[in-house]
């Protein structure tokens, strides 16, 4: 079993150490590196980041994108602010990292339109990491350079999604693509294109500075080091936790403080609501999704009136373009407010229900496609609850709606 706390993205970081280590190395020789790391993105989909670089950097084209998702849009998300506000040179260092192995020269961080304010310490990290000759032209004198962007979003939660990102850089409505052609060989003014979470890239110096075996010494088999969380709800101690992956439900409980739990939203809204019954298991890719949030619900809570909460979110931010997303969002909702009045036979619900699997298939994005999971986990988890408070009398004998 991992352990429940670790330092590595917190610990010791001395700006050009990694870099150093780093341009004595081939392009081929640091992906291996971090493919060995077995280091997955920390933006949610946990693809593995040494597989996308090697891709990029097989890819063909004249110019090569290192694109920062800081676009932390996520409700109850708030662990990547943290890292941009005390750590934007470990993120710069990873890009500047990921640029020289896959033969890039340009580098964008996306930033949420809402951390507009976090604007200037970003601009001062760059010019000092310039100066350092970190960054900029002629990178240590090897003759490697990388120039660093920062773009800010409109507050888009669908620019989240790697493609509608790259949308909005290219100064289009942000949308999801179509897939393939994937941003490794058509992303940026359809260049080869890095995208990886800013989470992701703060491991890389690490990585690089202490090794692959080092970093699969935590977390799991499948899941290696560690992850940012931000925990918040009906907790004592809300915040934002570095735990080794493989943590389970119930060890983060404790930690946090949190007494009477009902339900766990792992994952953020597009996570899964997790009841008793599975707090036991362990946060990790093979088992509960490791997303960047976990939202606690004691007993007092109203899982129906939590869950109409989620749906509204997705009905307001989804982008529209396709139908199981548009339409579907909107009926699910509909559905739980039905449930709210008492009204949802037993028959549409299961209907509905039909709708959300449909919905993780046919949804043109990782967005849309994990719309549904708060819908479905909840009604699943908590549907004594739910039947409970739907009781109506017919005839003077008491009967369920749903």
């Amino acid at each position: 079993m991992a352990g429940i706390k670790t330092q590595i993205l917190f610990s010791s970081f001395e700006p050009g150490n990694a870099l150093k280590l780093a341009i004595l190395k081939t392009g081929p020789e640091i992906i291996e590196e971090i493919k060995n790391s077995k280091l997955r993105g920390r933006g949610g989909a946990g693809f593995p980041t040494g597989v996308k670089w090697d891709l990029v950097h097989s890819a063909q084209g004249d110019e090569k994108y290192i694109i920062c998702n800081a676009d932390e849009g996520e409700p109850g998300t708030f662990k990547d602010r943290i890292l941009l506000t005390d750590h934007p040179k470990k993120i710069f260092e990873g890009m500047a990292i990921a640029a020289f192995a896959v033969g890039a020269k340009h580098a964008i961080i996306y930033l949420r339109a809402e951390y507009r304010y976090l604007v200037p310490g970003l601009v001062q990290a760059i010019s000092e990491m310039e100066s350092a000759r970190l960054l900029g032209n002629n990178i240590l004198g090897t003759g490697f350079s990388l120039s660093v962007e920062i773009h800010l979003g409109a507050g888009a939660y669908v620019c989240g999604e790697e493609t509608a990102l790259i949308e909005s850089l290219e100064g289009k409505r942000g949308e999801a693509r179509n897939k393939p052609p994937y941003p490794t060989k058509k992303g940026y003014m359809d260049c080869p294109s890095v995208v990886n979470n800013v989470e992701t890239f703060c491991y890389v110096p690490y990585i690089l500075t202490n090794g692959a075996d080092w970093f699969r010494e935590y977390g799991t088999l499948e899941s290696t080091g560690s992850k940012l969380f931000s925990i918040s709800g009906d907790v004592a101690k809300p915040g934002v936790y570095e735990l080794e992956m493989g943590t389970t439900v119930n060890q983060v409980l404790k930690m946090v403080g949190a007494q009477n739990t009902k339900a766990v939203q792992v994952g953020g809204a597009s996570g899964i609501c997790v009841a008793n019954k599975d707090f036991d298991k362990p946060l990790a890719f093979e088992a509960l999704p490791p997303g960047g949030s976990i939202i606690v619900f004691n007993k007092s809570r109203d899982m129906l009136e939590v869950l109409s909460n989620f749906m509204e979110f997705f009905v307001e931010e989804s982008c529209g373009q396709c139908t199981p997303c548009r339409e579907g969002t909107f009926r699910l909702l509909e559905g739980v407010k039905l449930m709210q009045e008492g009204r949802c036979s037993i028959n549409y619900l299961k209907t509905l229900r039909e709708l959300g699997e449909t919905m993780r298939v046919a949804c043109k994005c990782g967005l849309g496609q994990m719309a549904p999971n708060a819908f479905l986990s909840i009604i699943d988890n908590f549907k004594g609850e739910i039947l409970a408070r739907d009781r109506v009398e017919i005839n003077g004998k008491q009967t369920h709606s749903i």
